[in-house]
């Protein structure tokens, strides 16, 4: 049986742990973007909701009369065509300062 020797285990070596260690803290500080971001598009979800109620719903009832649906479509139609001009009004800003 081989004996063990710290100096060559990978976890245990400095400039590995190091790496590993940063590995880990650029994992989570992704991971974290990505739910802060997650977290960004519900808040402006539950806002799009309260914008859309307040201004197409006059009286909750058992059912939507058409001229609520259509409003909330056309709410709803509103928020994805701006919500898309700006993303991909974002996407060039960043295309062309990364250039």
């Amino acid at each position: 049986m081989a004996e063990y020797r710290p100096e060559t285990d990978f976890y245990s070596s400095g400039i590995s742990g190091d790496v590993s260690e940063k590995a880990q803290m650029a994992e989570l500080q992704t991971m974290m973007a990505v739910e802060q971001k997650k977290a960004q598009f519900m808040a402006q979800v539950h806002n799009f909701m309260d914008v859309c109620w307040d201004k197409c719903v006059d009286k909750p009832g058992s059912k939507l009369d058409s001229r609520t649906e259509s409003c909330l479509v056309s709410c709803v139609d509103r928020f994805v065509d701006t919500t898309l001009i700006i993303t991909n009004r974002f996407a060039q800003m960043v295309q062309k300062s990364s250039h």
